[in-house]
């Protein structure tokens, strides 16, 4: 299956269009999908995009909730209610809608990065505070678990 790996800086035109990283697009254009869907992440200051794989991850947690509850209605607002649509152009560049970039505080650069079967677009200095943020955090993890063999043994002393 194809994933959205890796990332990429571009440049915001005046108009608020930026080219999609060609590996990008190829995902997309392999995934079926024609355009790029994309809706502000629930967590951070940045957007969620993707094609097919990105909506059905969406479906399949609207489906696990219960049809008219109060978190299927929240969560269906935030991912479907305020997502957009964005034509590729010929060109390969998709143009931010204000909201968007209002949303993200893009200027003139965007960073796009990879996290398989969806990307998300990032004001460049607010991801970079992102990834060392996320490195610190993975290296306490990987501290919390010890040696090899060792987090099993530490979890059965603990209990």
């Amino acid at each position: 299956m194809d994933r959205f790996v890796s990332n990429f800086t571009n440049r915001l035109d005046a108009k608020g269009r930026v080219s999609v990283p060609a590996s990008f697009r190829a995902v997309l254009a392999r995934d079926g999908f024609d355009g790029l869907h994309v809706h502000p992440s629930l967590d951070l200051q940045a957007l969620d995009a993707g094609g097919h794989a990105l909506l059905g991850e969406i479906d399949m947690i609207l489906a696990a909730l219960p049809p008219y509850s109060e978190e299927r209605d929240h969560l269906s607002t935030a991912l479907l209610g305020v997502s957009e649509r964005l034509k590729i152009d010929a060109e390969g560049r998709v143009q931010l809608t204000d909201s968007l970039v209002a949303f993200t505080g893009l200027r003139d650069q965007v960073s796009f990065v990879g996290l398989g079967s969806k990307f998300q677009i990032w004001e460049p200095v607010r991801f970079q505070a992102h990834l060392e943020a996320a490195r610190l955090r993975l290296r306490e993890l990987r501290r919390g678990l010890g040696p090899p063999g060792m987090a099993s043994a530490q979890e059965g002393g603990e209990r």
